[in-house]
């Protein structure tokens, strides 16, 4: 599994031109499931999420998490993450999970994140969707639950 994770001040989906999913402060993550994942893999990367330090604490350091400032998650689904660009000019996604466990693996991330008590709001699987979000720092962070970077 891979993500990007976002810091944001707020951050909204709109999916067909309907909003389906809308946070505050918090984190935009965008997820990508690959071949071969499991439910090892959502949970690491969802432990992962909710501990992550990159919210600054009172002396401006990246000390605090999502879970200190009582943050928010907006979570979309992104096979895009998986594209392979190293050959030719149109990426393959032939590293992305097929959807039936792709929804799963996607659907089981957030619940192990809401079980650490977090608001999680999602986008639409599968669809088309458009995100407006404001970046804070601009703080942007990768992960993979393959430990590849």
């Amino acid at each position: 599994m891979r993500a990007v994770v976002q810091r944001v001040s707020q951050a909204n989906v709109l999916a067909e031109g309907i909003e389906s999913g809308k946070v505050g402060k918090g984190l935009l993550v965008l997820l990508g499931v690959e071949k071969g994942d499991t439910l090892k893999d959502a949970e690491y990367l969802a432990e992962k999420t909710a501990f992550l330090r990159i919210f600054s604490d009172e002396f401006d350091k990246m000390n605090l998490s999502v879970l200190d400032i009582k943050g928010e998650i907006l979570v979309i689904s992104q096979f895009t993450l998986l594209g392979d660009c190293r050959k030719g000019r149109r990426p393959n996604f032939f590293a992305a999970a097929e959807p039936i466990l792709a929804k799963e693996l996607y659907s089981r991330y957030m619940e192990y994140i809401r079980g650490y008590g977090i608001k999680v709001e999602s986008g639409v699987f599968q669809a088309s969707m458009s995100l407006t979000l404001t970046n804070e720092g601009p703080v942007t962070i990768l992960l993979d639950s393959r430990k590849a970077f």
